[in-house]
C-alpha cells in the first residue's frame, strides 16, 4: 500500500502525529509497544532516521521509553498527559472560532448535541501497524490525497 505525505510539515513530525492520534484514540494504550524503526521504514518507505527522529520526538515529550534491546514502549499516563495538552490546545486555539461560527449560525445546545456523532469511536481497535496505517495525518494537519497530475486527452499535462 502506497502511503503518502502532507508537504505542509516534515515527515517525522507526521509520524509523530499519527503515534498521537493512536495514543488518544486509545488504539495504543500505556505499556503497548510501537512499532518497530525497520518496520514503519519499510512500510511507509522512508528512511530509518526519518522515523527515529519522529520516535525521539515522542521520547522527548515523555510520551514513549526506549527499553534498550527490547524496542520502544507507550509510557503511563501518555494519553492522559496528550489529553490535557490537545484540550489546552482546543480551548485556546479552535474553540474561539468554532464558538463565533455557532453563534453567527444562531445554533443552540440542543441543536449541537443532536447533530453530533453518538459518541462511538470511528477506528476500532486494531493491531499497531494497520492502526498506525489508518492515523496518517489525522493529528494536527489533515493529510490530502497528493496523486500524479494525469495528462489530458490531448497528451498535455495539467
Amino acid at each position: 500500500m502506497d502511503r503518502e505525505w502532507n508537504d505542509s510539515q516534515p515527515i517525522y513530525r507526521q509520524l509523530r502525529d499519527r503515534v498521537v492520534a493512536m495514543i488518544l484514540d486509545g488504539v495504543l494504550k500505556e505499556g503497548d509497544p510501537l512499532p518497530s524503526v525497520r518496520t514503519v521504514a519499510a512500510e511507509y518507505r522512508v528512511n530509518p532516521l526519518t522515523v527515529l527522529k519522529g520516535y525521539q520526538q515522542l521520547v522527548d515529550e515523555g510520551l514513549v521509553e526506549t527499553r534498550r534491546g527490547r524496542g520502544m514502549f507507550i509510557n503511563a499516563g501518555a494519553r492522559d498527559l496528550l489529553m490535557q495538552g490537545e484540550r489546552q490546545k482546543f480551548l485556546a486555539d479552535e474553540w474561539p472560532r468554532i464558538q463565533e461560527t455557532i453563534q453567527r449560525l444562531g445554533l443552540d445546545a440542543d441543536e449541537l448535541l443532536k447533530s453530533g456523532t453518538n459518541g462511538q469511536n470511528p477506528h476500532p481497535s486494531t493491531s499497531s501497524g494497520q492502526a498506525f496505517s489508518q492515523h496518517q495525518g489525522e493529528v494536527g494537519h489533515p493529510s490530502p490525497k497528493m496523486t500524479p497530475a494525469k495528462p489530458k486527452p490531448d497528451g498535455q499535462e495539467r
